[in-house]
C-alpha cells in the first residue's frame, strides 16, 4: 500500500516542480502533496543558513525555528549527512520535542552540487514505527527532484 502511494505520488511531485527552479516553491510544494498522501503528522524543511538548520516550508502545527549541527534528529541527519529513521523518538538521544504528539521521524538530507547538506526534510508521525526503509527510498527520490540554484547555492555556502 505504501509503494503504491509513493508510486503514484513520485510522477505527481515531478510534475508539480517540472520548470520551476525555486528551492522554497519547490519545498512548499512537496511538503504539502506528502502531508495530503500520507496524513502525516508534521512534513517540512529546515534550510542550513549560517551554521544552523532555520524552519523553511512545512505542513503541520507551529515548529521549532532553529537547530544546531548534531542536535535532534535533524541536526544529527545535517552532521552524518544520511537519512535517519527514529522508531521511537522517545529513544533518540537529544531528541527535540516540538510536539508531544509526534512518536516516530524521518530525516532526509538534501545535497547541494558540491555534496554538502544544503537542507532536510523532516516528516514526523503519531505512530511509532510509522517509517521504514520504503519511506527511505521513495523520500531520497523525492528531494533528488529539488533543484538547488547559484542563488540558493550561495545562501547556504555558509553550511560547511
Amino acid at each position: 500500500m505504501k509503494t503504491s502511494r509513493y508510486t503514484t505520488l513520485l510522477p505527481q511531485i515531478t510534475a508539480i516542480l517540472s520548470g520551476e527552479t525555486d528551492m522554497i516553491a519547490n519545498m512548499a510544494n512537496i511538503s504539502a502533496a506528502l502531508r495530503e498522501a500520507f496524513g502525516f503528522l508534521w512534513v517540512g524543511f529546515y534550510i542550513v543558513r549560517h551554521q544552523e538548520l532555520v524552519l523553511g516550508p512545512f505542513q503541520g502545527a507551529v515548529a521549532c525555528t532553529r537547530i544546531a549541527r548534531g542536535r535532534g534528529v535533524c541536526g544529527a541527519a545535517w552532521a552524518q549527512a544520511q537519512t535517519l529513521i527514529v522508531p521511537d523518538v522517545g529513544r533518540f538521544p537529544g531528541h527535540i520535542a516540538c510536539s508531544p504528539l509526534s512518536k516516530s521521524e524521518i530525516v532526509v538530507p538534501l545535497f547541494g552540487l558540491l555534496r554538502h547538506v544544503v537542507a532536510v526534510l523532516d516528516i514526523d508521525s503519531d505512530a511509532a514505527g510509522a517509517f521504514d526503509e520504503v519511506d527511505k527510498h521513495f523520500l531520497e527520490k523525492i528531494v533528488q527532484e529539488i533543484k538547488i540554484t547559484n542563488y540558493e547555492l550561495r545562501i547556504t555556502a555558509s553550511a560547511g
